[in-house]
């Protein structure tokens, strides 16, 4: 296997605490094309996990993680860095390179990447080789529950905030209602004016024939990618897609957790690969992904969390993007501590603080009662 990162740093882990939290409430309840994110935010908890040279990494993590990946790291062994995301990255293979353990895999990598930037001192983004300390971003959001008015407003405060993208959500009344669609399109291209990239994002609504629909309906107002009109697997269809002449780009990608399904993205036609940060099996794929779409003269842009965004986002360049998807990540970010600083369509990291420096924010989360439980694993 092609490895990216491949440190020798001995690890040995001898502690983890899990906090385990009560659902994050939304402001608003958020809904896509295909059910969204409902009430609540997606963080079921976090963990602090110690090594035996005292440094900590810090991660939100499912209850999952504690089940599957501490029995196999709390067990006394010192291993390599590669060592450990190897043994476990095949431990795991019967379930799959797209499960939820073989994420849980990738999220331990970027907590063991974490530890080896606070033992050298070095912010992660500095440790990882990048050579600024900002990533450039679009902001997306625009539930389909938001009227046409609420939309636009939210669409044109965006630009006021600085970002040259905007995104939101097509697939409206379960794809059935593009009338609606189409016309909130025309509404938010008029507000924001023929300089401002508009993408929409379908979260695979529609079939390859709807799709197409989508399309030619959508052409007049030049879009700066169509996000996932059908389902991410279905890499025939994206290539008939391209074949009945979709003039638009199409991105794919956040539903992917593995390297090798870019490469199939790449051939059968997607014009902007889009990995997410936090859902990948090996986190050195985001890397090789962004070259990539470099060799292939494709367009490539992140999602996820945005804290860990910003962190990869400084070894982009300044045209390869991380997404702020503001109504779900602004409500968990007044829990945290050490937030990137947005301005003007750049997020700006921490240039002085070793690893990541972004902390759940312990206190005010027991303080809104949104904090259940705690507890403590110690090397069997």
């Amino acid at each position: 296997m092609n490895i990216t990162f491949q440190f020798q740093d001995n690890i040995q882990f001898v502690k983890a605490v899990y906090y385990n939290f009560h659902p994050i409430p939304l402001p608003k309840p958020f809904k896509d094309g295909t059910g969204g994110m409902g009430k609540y935010a997606p963080e079921q908890g976090c963990i602090e996990l110690y090594d035996s040279e005292g440094a900590c990494a810090h991660l939100c993590v499912g209850r999952s993680f504690v089940k599957n990946i501490l029995p196999m790291i709390l067990d006394g062994q010192t291993r390599t860095y590669s060592q450990w995301r190897d043994t476990l990255y095949w431990k795991i293979r019967n379930s799959g390179f797209q499960s939820g353990q073989a994420v849980e895999v990738g999220q331990l990598d970027l907590m063991m990447l974490d530890i080896l930037a606070q033992r050298a001192g070095k912010p992660l983004h500095r440790f990882l080789g990048a050579e600024k300390d900002w990533a450039a971003a679009y902001k997306g959001g625009g539930s389909l529950l938001l009227e046409d008015e609420e939309l636009t407003d939210d669409m044109v405060r965006y630009v006021h905030e600085g970002y040259q993208t905007v995104k939101f959500k097509v697939g409206s009344s379960d794809g059935k209602d593009m009338e609606r669609d189409i016309r909130r399109l025309r509404k938010v291209r008029e507000a924001v004016g023929s300089k401002i990239g508009i993408a929409v994002d379908a979260n695979q609504r529609w079939n390859v024939e709807e799709a197409y629909r989508f399309a030619k309906l959508a052409e007049p107002y030049e879009l700066a990618w169509f996000e996932e009109p059908i389902h991410a697997h279905d890499m025939n269809g994206i290539k008939e897609l391209k074949e009945l002449g979709v003039s638009m780009p199409l991105a794919f990608g956040e539903s992917m957790r593995i390297y090798y399904a870019y490469e199939t993205y790449a051939e059968k036609g997607v014009d902007h690969l889009q990995p997410s940060i936090g859902r990948m099996s090996r986190i050195d794929d985001i890397l090789k992904i962004r070259d990539l779409a470099r060799r292939k003269g494709i367009t490539f842009s992140s999602g996820g969390r945005i804290y860990l965004n910003a962190i990869f986002g400084c070894l982009y360049g300044e045209d390869e993007m991380i997404e702020y998807h503001e109504p779900i990540s602004k409500p968990v970010g007044k829990y945290t501590l050490f937030q990137p600083e947005e301005k003007n369509g750049r997020f700006y990291c921490q240039p002085d603080l070793p690893g990541n420096p972004q902390r759940m924010d312990l206190e005010k989360l027991e303080k809104d009662g949104l904090l259940e439980s705690k507890k403590i694993f110690y090397t069997e």
